[in-house]
């Protein structure tokens, strides 16, 4: 995990006499991307006065995670609106709230969510679903739900002040973020924000799929595939519920020992046979697994994840990404002896019922190795090498990298300034979309692909 620290856990900011910058503009630091692939550049941003129902948050610890890769990539057409804050695991505290939020105050602990709760709508009312009708994920969303409009503003390199793009309702890469009220969860006290920052996206996602939508029981048989962060955190969630053999399918086989460090029992390299997967976790498991968790965002892996299933009864969860416009070759029949689904967040109400989560690990009522998905620790100032690493792969050959790098950032310091290296054309129009930024560097749009095929989001 990469942390960004302002130096310790505690709340950070304190109300004392009045939040002497409640209702003011803040300008601080914000990682900004530019355009496709381009690199991140520190800059000096305008962060706007939360407005009805929202909230601005001081950052304290931020990572990345997949999802944040491929809309730096520009992979997907909707999501190519630059300049834009992106990132969406993080913990802080409430800088300023605005009107009519009653749930949150300055000072509080806190963790950004990109799949908020409302808690009015009748999705929030019901049991059946996590996905909020006003802030369900929306990864195309790159402005505020209340008035269409951006709450961050900077001065490009010609001068002129233009808006900046939101990301995932959270945009984390920033000292000071502005978000919907929805999309903030309180959290209790004597929980560290370093660890908390985990479970506003990967980790919950993970042991959320294992615990909810699949409700993995004792005994059972577990296969993954895709070993990234939230493959593995659907390995911790498959061995806090007793599974009895838990089998992790991917091509780095780097990735085997920290698989092992979180209970996955056996390990398929698909490199190394010349049958498909599925017959080789229906040979180890006499028959096929009960429940099989897709993790890699690829098409034709999550096939092999379907079959691999035992007929009658056997369940596979969806967890990666899928870019691509191809359909899931599945013929019906197949379906009478299988299921499928879907799985955001974990399946977990954000605002609701992840406090529970959270106090139990407190407490010491269930077992979450929080401290095995964190490995490394960068200044904010190093996201690029974060992202190159991430792309490339590169760091995985370390037995302690998973996923995500913690960046630490010192309020006080005056970051670098990395030169872009890039003729990308920037949009400057408020709510145009950039889509003609697309000449991605082979090199890296190359490596991108070839790492998709078994990692995670």
């Amino acid at each position: 995990m990469a942390g960004f620290s302002s130096g310790d856990d505690s709340n950070g900011f304190h109300d004392g006499d009045g939040n002497k910058t409640a209702g003011e503009v803040i300008k601080c630091k914000a990682a900004v991307v530019w355009g496709p692939g381009e690199p991140f550049m520190m800059e000096e941003i305008e962060v706007e006065a939360p407005r009805r129902l929202e909230v601005r948050l001081r950052i304290l610890f931020t990572s990345i995670c997949h999802t944040d890769l491929s809309a730096w990539m520009g992979e997907n057409e909707s999501q190519r609106v630059f300049p834009r804050v992106l990132g969406h695991e993080a913990a802080g505290v409430v800088e300023s709230i605005g009107e009519g939020v009653e749930d949150l105050r300055p000072g509080d602990r806190v963790v950004p969510v990109f799949n908020g709760e409302c808690g009015d709508c009748a999705a929030c009312r019901s049991s059946k679903t996590n996905l909020c009708c006003g802030f369900a994920v929306d990864a195309d969303r790159s402005v505020m739900r209340s008035d269409g409009r951006v709450r961050f503003y900077c001065a490009g390199h010609d001068g002129v002040r233009r808006p900046v793009y939101h990301f995932l309702n959270t945009s984390t890469f920033s000292e000071y973020t502005v978000l919907d009220s929805a999309c903030v969860l309180k959290v209790p006290d004597g929980a560290p924000l370093s660890r908390m920052c985990l479970l506003s996206c990967g980790i919950s996602t993970g042991v959320g799929a294992a615990w909810n939508a699949a409700n993995v029981d004792e005994g059972s048989k577990v296969a993954i595939f895709g070993l990234g962060a939230v493959g593995l955190a659907v390995a911790e969630g498959a061995r806090l519920r007793g599974a009895a053999q838990i089998i992790g399918v991917d091509i780095n086989t780097d990735k085997f020992v920290k698989g092992r460090e979180m209970g996955i029992t056996d390990f398929i390299n698909p490199q190394d046979y010349k049958k498909s997967v599925h017959e080789v976790v229906r040979e180890l498991t006499k028959g096929g697994v009960d429940y099989s968790f897709e993790c890699s965002g690829n098409l034709d892996v999550l096939r092999q994840a379907f079959l691999s299933t035992h007929k009658g009864w056997g369940l596979t969860v969806v967890l990666g990404i899928h870019p691509s416009p191809r359909m899931l070759p599945l013929h019906p029949m197949e379906l009478f002896e299988r299921k499928v689904v879907a799985s955001v967040f974990g399946d977990f109400k954000p605002k609701s019922q992840l406090p529970d989560i959270i106090n139990k690990w407190i407490n010491g009522a269930n077992k979450i190795n929080l401290d095995g998905f964190i490995t490394h620790e960068l200044p904010f100032t190093e996201i690029n090498q974060a992202f190159q690493l991430l792309s490339e792969g590169k760091a995985l050959r370390n037995e302690s990298f998973i996923h995500a790098e913690v960046y630490e950032l010192r309020p006080n310091n005056r970051p670098r300034t990395i030169d872009p290296n890039s003729n990308n054309a920037r949009s400057s129009i408020e709510g145009t979309r950039a889509t003609e930024m697309i000449n991605i560097r082979d090199n890296i749009a190359d490596q991108l692909m070839k790492y998709h095929m078994y990692t995670t989001l």
